[in-house]
């Protein structure tokens, strides 16, 4: 999990968590995705959405993300160890 500390995502992600969640091995039903929890004030967690979705499809795998790295750009890359790959993802918006 990381801080994001750009500032190329929209205000309400700044100061937020992005967390890779790699999901279960050994249950039957699968899960995966990469999360973002916002905080409050008091850097408490409010609320916990899903930010990057799709890594199960037809409850099976087919990515499992690991980490997260925020760039210097303010993009974020996330690792994605089922496909041994690296996801570059940039807000591109009005």
């Amino acid at each position: 999990m990381r801080f994001y500390t750009g500032a190329s995502f929209p205000e309400k992600y700044r100061g937020a968590i992005f967390i890779a969640r790699h999901g279960p091995w050994n249950r039957a039903r699968k899960n995966a995705d990469v999360a973002v929890a916002f905080l409050n004030d008091r850097r408490e967690v409010i609320t916990v959405e899903p930010f990057l979705t799709g890594f199960v499809q037809d409850d099976d795998y087919v990515g499992r993300p690991v980490d997260v790295h925020v760039m210097r750009d303010g993009s974020l890359l996330v690792s994605d160890d089922h496909n041994g790959a690296i996801y570059r993802v940039s807000y591109v918006g009005g």
